[in-house]
């Protein structure tokens, strides 16, 4: 049994250490949120966050993550209020929406890394994040946005 945590509560399953943190979250625990878009780490579809940090969750090995703490976009504090979910509200950043998860999830680490980052910083982090419908100028205007809100609550 391989122990971890995810949205804050804690989960054993019974798989083997070399299964994905994605399938795991998807088929074990019916989380469903991270897609699977390429399985090499290269698109950000499946992107959570592990211990604060980024990560592509079908590159993440379960044994790896044992013990550590998951969020997905579910686990977000104050989901209905969150900046960067507000922001991507506004900005009416999704169009099919299959990335956006992965999207907001590597957004709130850049934002917790850089408070105000620039044009480049943005296109730098956020550029393993595909987005096939290209809004990729919402995407920015978004995170400057939610960069704003939050300076402004500080």
């Amino acid at each position: 049994m391989i122990e971890l945590t995810v949205n804050g509560t804690k989960h054993q399953v019974d798989v083997v250490p070399e299964m994905p943190l994605l399938w795991v979250l998807r088929d074990e625990l019916g989380i469903t949120s991270p897609k699977y878009g390429c399985g090499v780490a290269q698109c950000g579809a499946c992107t959570v966050r592990i211990n604060g940090k980024a990560v592509r969750s079908c590159q993440a090995y379960i044994g790896d993550v044992a013990g550590q703490s998951v969020v997905t976009i579910e686990g977000l504090d104050n989901r209905d209020q969150h900046p960067v979910l507000q922001a991507w509200i506004e900005h009416q950043v999704p169009q099919c929406g299959y990335c956006q998860t992965g999207q907001i999830m590597q957004a709130i680490s850049l934002l917790e890394q850089i408070s105000r980052p620039t044009d480049e910083q943005i296109n730098q982090v956020m550029s393993g994040n595909l987005c096939r419908c290209g809004t990729y100028p919402r995407i920015r205007a978004a995170i400057h946005a939610a960069a704003a809100k939050k300076m402004a609550e500080k």
